[in-house]
C-alpha cells in the first residue's frame, strides 16, 4: 500500500459552520507532504481527523488500511501508537526534566525496563542535539530548543506517521531551519511518513516532497514546491508570494462602512 493515510471525500462542521468539504489528500509512505493555508484554513482540523480526536459527517480518513472513525476506542488507541505529534506551542510538562518529558511516552505505552528507556531518551535527545540538555527543565531553555525536546518526544516510539502543527511558529530564524533540517532528517533516517502543517513558505518549502493548499476548508491546489512556486493560482500565488492584495481580502466580509455610518443610500 503506496499511501499510510488516506482522505476520501471528506467533509467536517462544527454545527452548521462548515470547516472542512470534499477534501481528497494522499500521504504517501516516507515523504513529507506539507499542508498549508491562510488561519482559519482547516489544516489543523486534518489533523484532528487523522488522529480520531473527532469525526467527520461524511466520507473518511484512513491510516494504514485502517478507517479512524469506525475504531473503537482500543483499537484507536493502538493506532494512536504508530503516530507522533508536535503540537504548535510544544505543550510540554513544565514540572518535568526535558528526560522525562522524552520518556513520558515510553513509561505511558510500553513495559520497558529504565535501563532501555534511559539509552532510548539519550539517543532521542541526541538526534535533536539536546542530550546535555536532559536535564534542565523547560523554563531553563530556549523557546527553539523546546521545540526540538516536544520533537525529540513525538518520535520517541519510531512511529510510523509524524505529524507537526506548525512547528516554525514563534521561532528565531535559525531555530527554524534547525527545525525544518530535523524535520527532513529526522522522516527520512525513520523511514516515517511526515504531514507538516504550516503558512511558512519558505521552511515548508524546503523540505516538502508534495504541498496542499487549503482555503476555507478546500483543497485549492496541489503539486510540488516546484511546481507551486510558479503557480498562477491567484490564491496559491497570493500566499507564496505573500501578496497583500488576491482573493484573500484584507478586509473581513460584510456590510460596508459607508452603511454602517448610514451613508449607503445618500448621493
Amino acid at each position: 500500500m503506496p499511501n499510510l493515510v488516506e482522505i476520501r471525500d471528506l467533509h467536517f462542521s462544527y454545527g452548521k459552520r462548515a470547516i472542512l468539504s470534499g477534501l481528497q489528500m494522499d500521504f504517501p509512505r516516507g515523504k513529507v507532504v506539507a499542508v498549508m493555508g491562510g488561519s482559519g484554513s482547516g489544516k489543523t482540523t486534518v489533523l484532528r481527523l487523522i488522529g480520531g480526536q473527532i469525526r467527520p459527517q461524511k466520507g473518511g480518513v484512513k491510516v494504514d488500511g485502517q478507517t479512524v472513525h469506525t475504531l473503537k476506542t482500543k483499537e484507536l488507541y493502538l493506532l494512536r501508537r504508530k503516530m507522533g505529534m508536535l503540537f504548535q506551542h510544544g505543550a510540554l510538562f513544565t514540572d518535568l526534566s526535558v528526560y522525562e518529558n522524552v520518556a513520558f511516552p515510553m513509561r505511558e505505552h510500553t513495559d520497558l525496563p529504565e535501563e532501555l528507556i534511559r539509552d532510548l531518551v539519550l539517543m532521542k535527545l541526541q538526534a535533536v542535539g539536546l542530550r546535555n540538555a536532559a536535564m534542565l527543565k523547560p523554563s531553563e531553555i530556549s523557546g527553539g530548543m523546546a521545540r526540538r525536546v516536544a520533537l525529540a518526544r513525538s518520535i520517541a516510539l519510531d512511529p510510523q506517521l509524524i505529524m507537526y502543527d506548525e512547528p516554525f511558529a514563534g521561532l528565531d530564524p535559525i531555530s527554524m531551519g534547525v527545525t525544518a533540517n530535523l524535520i527532513r532528517n529526522l522522516n527520512d533516517a525513520l523511514g516515517s511518513t511526515t504531514i507538516l502543517v504550516s503558512h511558512d513558505v519558505k521552511e515548508s518549502f524546503q523540505i516538502a516532497d508534495y504541498v496542499y493548499f487549503l482555503s476555507q476548508g478546500k483543497i485549492v491546489a496541489h503539486g510540488t514546491p516546484d511546481e507551486m512556486m510558479v503557480s498562477t493560482d491567484p490564491y496559491v500565488k497570493q500566499f507564496v508570494h505573500a501578496e497583500s492584495d488576491g482573493p484573500v481580502p484584507f478586509h473581513y466580509p460584510g456590510r460596508s462602512l459607508a452603511d454602517d455610518l448610514g451613508l449607503g443610500a445618500r448621493r
